[in-house]
């Protein structure tokens, strides 16, 4: 942690102290500014009789953003978790050890012109997740690489590419990444979010699953090597309107896996009503699932639903309720069926209740 909090600070000096544009008139405390949480959870589960555990967790993440100029900036950021790339969480365990923290977030972000922005670096994921449904993408995937994300009217584009697994005996696995939409008005109270997308792969086949060599789900050879190739058209819809005084959202994402025989679709369809944002809000939401096995990575898609991985489908329930602008209380219901494709298919339920504190 000391290290990672040292490397951190000198790259912001370095950044800073190089600075050649009229952000170099501010003080070096006027141009970073700090923002951070914590959350602790209680979580229960219970994977139908092969597993019942209930744990305290809990996440903390400290970050910061400098202004290089006026149209660039430094992000980082520090979190718990250790080395996983789609949980921040880290349990109450271990006898008091001590807790590992990482680096979460670094890039940049260089505004190139009115409707262009260039991020490069550890970033937040740029490409679109209608309702943030995470049938895709895990919520705390932060991919490496480089993206171009492009705005104009009504229109929205991204492009990107991804180093996902440096190999030294071997070709590297990449990931590029194509998505454009538009958003359009629907009358006066209403809003309509719609496109499609396509990533993919490379270097799958006869290569370990990605990160910790776990398949989640996903087809594998007799050496536990991947099966298939990796290349997807996804397509999303979202609609912004209102339930008399609630915000009101629905939404669909579906992507399609070209490479696998079988076992290739995965979609979400979900809604929410509220938003917890100020002191006394509250909000609700609910999102049905399906990921068949080959559909995508089980590696990034979510880490909670179905306990990771794809070959699963079911419910994910949310509540929050907004004691102060911050401090948050909600929960979680996930209630999967598991297994479907790759075993014996069996439920899997999982319940979890936070309090989390922000501050910036």
């Amino acid at each position: 942690m000391k290290a990672a909090i040292l490397v951190t600070a000198a790259s912001v000096a370095l950044v800073l102290t190089a600075t050649p544009s009229s952000a170099q008139e501010q003080s070096w405390v006027d141009r970073i500014k700090l923002k951070g949480d914590v959350r602790l959870r209680h979580e229960r589960i219970d994977d139908d009789g092969e597993e019942e555990r209930a744990r305290m967790r809990y996440r903390t993440r400290l970050g910061l953003s400098a202004t290089v100029n006026d149209d660039v900036k430094v992000v980082l950021q520090l979190a718990t978790g250790g080395d996983s790339p789609v949980s921040t969480n880290q349990t109450f365990d271990d006898g008091f050890s001590t807790k590992d923290i990482g680096v979460d977030l670094a890039y940049v972000d260089w505004k190139i012109n009115d409707n262009l922005n260039f991020y490069g670096g550890k970033m937040k994921n740029p490409l679109y997740k209608a309702g943030g449904a995470p049938v895709i993408w895990d919520g705390d995937l932060n991919p490496e690489g480089f993206a171009l994300k492009f705005a104009q009217g009504n229109f929205f584009g991204t492009v990107g590419a991804f180093s996902v697994e440096e190999r030294s005996s071997s070709d590297d696995s990449l990931l590029y990444v194509a998505q454009a939409g538009f958003t359009t008005p629907l009358g006066d109270a209403a809003k309509l979010t719609a496109g499609a997308g396509y990533f993919a792969y490379t270097e799958t086949i006869e290569n370990s699953p990605f990160y910790d060599g776990s398949p989640k789900g996903n087809s594998v050879d007799a050496q536990g090597d991947y099966l298939y190739d990796y290349s997807n058209t996804e397509v999303f819809a979202q609609l912004d309107t209102r339930a008399g005084e609630w915000p009101l959202r629905i939404y669909a994402h579906a992507t399609k896996n070209n490479d696998a025989p079988a076992e290739d679709t995965a979609f979400a369809v979900g809604a929410k009503v509220g938003s917890a944002r100020q002191p006394g809000q509250s909000e609700f939401s609910w999102t049905y699932m399906d990921l068949e096995a080959d559909s995508v990575i089980g590696t990034f898609s979510d880490s909670d639903f179905g306990g990771g991985g794809t070959d699963s489908e079911g419910h994910m329930l949310k509540a929050k309720y907004a004691v102060s602008k911050k401090i948050f209380i909600g929960g979680t219901l996930v209630l999967n069926s598991v297994d479907r494709f790759q075993s014996t298919e069996h439920d899997y339920n999982r319940l979890q209740l936070d309090v989390e504190f922000k501050f910036d």
